[in-house]
């Protein structure tokens, strides 16, 4: 056979013409799709469910901040209240006037504590994630011991400590245990998030010729933003919890004192006025919802990091 007769031969073979079409493939349904209609009924129900048992709290306390004070005892008890209205939330700044002042040392306590966890934590995430030194192991497990002893049970020892420090009776006194309490599940919330990113990344910045604090400053951080997000939202979150406790012990001045210990003067001698503690409670949260509601994408982004194998 010649050389052409070949070369003909080849190209015949190697020509897109010759390679036979690969079999149409069906797609994909959507994974809902797959269930029949009562196992979605039965998912959807069940998803109902949970959410009603989440929300119920918070949907009768905001009832209840509508209800009068005497409709609250009346029988039989109405959920829907009636003849409701928003007097609650007016007049509870009246009932206690330092209300605001509690709302504002709850939220700059709980900002405080969560700027400073956030410089510290990222740092030392990025350390554990990036770097094998002896006794890293053992300082990541010594982490989650510190978060197995509730805050109740080392009380006299931080007071014995804040008082020699001379932090008692001001907002130090409650953003330093705060910080302490909730920089090691930070540390391994972010080292977790931070392990996803690739190491590649960091090898491209210093043969560019960029240096450690460089390369975690303008390649890690960006990419790292919305794991930082979540383990703020979780450490503003954490903060906000934990006052009350370090309020009633480590600090005696009403100027300082936060919201949790604030709400106490809706306790009177005589009755409680649960309707303008739910609308005080409410006030309260307010800030922190609207915070998460801007961060909202931030914060999902976070959560499900992970979820999907790459």
């Amino acid at each position: 056979m010649s050389d052409v007769a070949r070369t003909t031969e080849v190209a015949a073979v190697d020509s897109p013409a010759s390679v036979k079409p690969k079999a149409r493939t069906r797609s994909a349904r959507p994974m809902i799709d797959r269930y029949r209609w009562y196992e979605i009924l039965g998912l959807y129900a069940g998803i109902a469910l949970f959410l009603f048992f989440v929300l119920a709290p918070f949907i009768e306390g905001f009832l209840v901040s509508l209800k009068p004070l005497a409709q609250l005892f009346s029988t039989p008890y109405s959920f829907i209240p009636r003849n409701g209205s928003f007097d609650a939330y007016f007049t509870m700044w009246q009932t206690v006037e330092g209300l605001g002042r509690y709302i504002f040392n709850s939220l700059f306590i709980s900002a405080v504590v969560t700027l400073a966890v956030i410089l510290i934590v990222v740092p030392a995430a990025y350390a554990f994630a990036r770097f094998s030194f002896s006794g890293a192991g053992l300082m990541l497990g010594g982490f989650l011991a510190v978060n197995m002893f509730s805050g109740a049970v080392l009380l006299i020892p931080l007071y014995r400590l804040l008082r020699s420090l001379g932090l008692l009776n001001s907002y130090w006194s409650m953003i330093v245990p705060g910080i302490a309490f909730l920089i090691p599940s930070s540390i391994w919330l972010l080292r977790t998030y931070m392990l996803r990113i690739p190491r590649e990344l960091d090898e491209a910045a210093w043969a560019d010729g960029a240096s450690r604090l460089y390369t975690l400053r303008r390649v890690i951080l960006p990419l790292a933003m919305p794991g930082i997000v979540v383990v703020a939202i979780m450490t503003f979150i954490g903060a906000y919890a934990q006052q009350f406790i370090f309020a009633l012990t480590f600090n005696s001045r009403q100027e300082f004192m936060p919201l949790p210990v604030g709400l106490f003067a809706f306790f009177g001698r005589q009755e409680v006025l649960w309707n303008e503690l739910m609308a005080a409670s409410f006030a309260g949260i307010l800030p922190v919802m609207i915070v998460i509601v801007f961060l909202q994408r931030y914060l999902v982004a976070g959560l499900t990091a992970g979820a999907v194998k790459q």
